[in-house]
């Protein structure tokens, strides 16, 4: 069975998202052309918790007798969701469109037991796990709707593909894609725009230092949030002080 494979970016523009955080992400990205980046729905699993790597994608989609009629234990190798965690390599995160499906789960204990043990980052479902409480204990980095006690054998989806397009909570995702997620839930950055991304987002980060900082010394709200040009030599003399190269906001 032939997958397609990805072509995964170079682990700094992944390292430097992860250390930005999805909200920053969010805000900036939407400034360069990405109007919305969220996928809505998958929440953490376990909090405290954040990711980047590049997208894994697999694709459910509603059952067909005629089309799927698949016994999983007689014919595992059939199954698209064990060919998505396959192709893992350290740092993956799988993506799964699982249309939202509050019944099926996708991945349980085992599965995902392979997919830490393959040196996945996370995973993102819109949809469900099962096996939870054996899942929790692996303290591994998963996105989710929700838990069910079902497989997805006993429903109406079945995973078709593996990376290709997805609409994962109602946002597309191209395999290759870097998805970051952290409490805040999980946000899609196409590689062509990492870079400008990661340059807006460190700016916005260092502007925000010093606001938050003279926020906490009682400074005015107006002034300091958005920083306004009131306070723009202040700001570069902070940054001067601090060290650091005083970049406009």
């Amino acid at each position: 069975m032939q997958i397609p494979t990805i072509q995964r970016p170079p682990k700094a523009l992944v390292k430097a998202l992860a250390e930005i955080g999805t909200a920053t992400i969010a805000g900036e990205i939407s400034k360069i052309g990405i109007r919305n980046p969220f996928i809505c729905g998958p929440v953490p699993f376990i909090r405290g918790k954040t990711i980047a790597g590049p997208a894994l994608t697999l694709q459910f989609l509603p059952k067909r007798e005629d089309v799927y009629d698949i016994d999983e234990y007689q014919d595992p190798e059939a199954q698209m969701h064990r060919q998505v965690l396959y192709q893992v390599e350290e740092g993956d995160v799988v993506v799964v469109d699982a249309r939202g499906d509050m019944l099926s789960g996708v991945f349980g204990e085992m599965m995902l037991t392979y997919l830490k043990g393959r040196g996945g980052a996370g995973t993102v479902i819109d949809g469900c796990i099962r096996d939870c409480r054996k899942a929790e204990a692996l303290d591994f980095p998963i996105w989710l709707r929700g838990v069910t006690p079902n497989y997805h054998t006993q429903t109406g989806i079945f995973p078709h593909a593996v990376n290709v397009p997805i609409a994962c909570g109602g946002i597309l995702v191209m395999p290759g894609d870097i998805v970051v997620a952290d409490d805040d839930g999980a946000v899609v950055v196409p590689v062509s725009l990492a870079e400008q991304t990661i340059e807006r987002a460190t700016r916005h980060a260092e502007w925000e230092d010093f606001s938050r900082l003279r926020l906490s010394q009682g400074g005015d709200l107006r002034t300091y949030y958005p920083l306004s040009p009131a306070a723009q030599d202040e700001y570069l003399a902070w940054r001067r002080a601090e060290g650091g190269a005083a970049k406009q906001p």
